[in-house]
């Protein structure tokens, strides 16, 4: 099975605010953002289509064709808690220096560590590999897509984060 994992456009929210699974919507450069997505999809016909619920991945998704994706809330970013639409710089909070030390298995406060992200897309992958689908449309966030990356041994965790991920990016893995 080839996935197509597509990371949402860049979003109205100031540089430097941690947002992960806040509702944030996409910025004023949308449509020329989103025209450079259906340049890069074009000729790949999908079997599926699945999609984040949150409206930055909805959106780009109708604008691509796809106007009725499957939503799986599994697809979401990582949830970033009592931290999440806080100025990096700005959260005063003991737990920030052992997430960004551990940042696998720490969760950050009120929220979730990658392993436990890692894990519910794990269980939509496992789901997915059931189908009979050849070829999949995943509108999603760059902390999931690391997460396939790392489930299907493109990298390890360790260099998960070297993996960039834009904002548009369409990048193909193989189930």
């Amino acid at each position: 099975m080839i996935l197509t994992l597509i990371r949402h456009t860049s979003v109205d929210v100031l540089a430097g605010i941690c947002y992960g699974q806040s509702d944030v919507d996409v910025s004023s450069t949308f449509e020329t953002e989103a025209q450079l997505v259906i340049n890069n999809l074009q000729n790949k016909p999908f079997d599926a289509v699945y999609c984040s619920p949150l409206r930055r991945c909805r959106k780009l998704a109708g604008y691509c064709g796809f106007p009725e994706p499957v939503i799986d809330k599994r697809l979401m970013e990582l949830n970033f808690g009592a931290w999440e639409m806080k100025p990096w710089l700005e959260i005063e909070d003991a737990q920030l220096q052992r997430w960004f030390d551990n940042w696998m298995e720490e969760a950050p406060t009120q929220g979730e560590s990658f392993r436990e992200m890692t894990c519910r897309v794990s269980e939509f992958l496992s789901e997915l590999k059931e189908s009979s689908f050849q070829r999949v449309a995943i509108f999603t966030h760059a902390g999931v897509i690391r997460s396939v990356g790392i489930i299907s041994k493109k990298f390890s965790a360790s260099e998960a984060f070297d993996f960039k991920v834009e904002y548009g990016d369409c990048i193909d893995f193989f189930l």
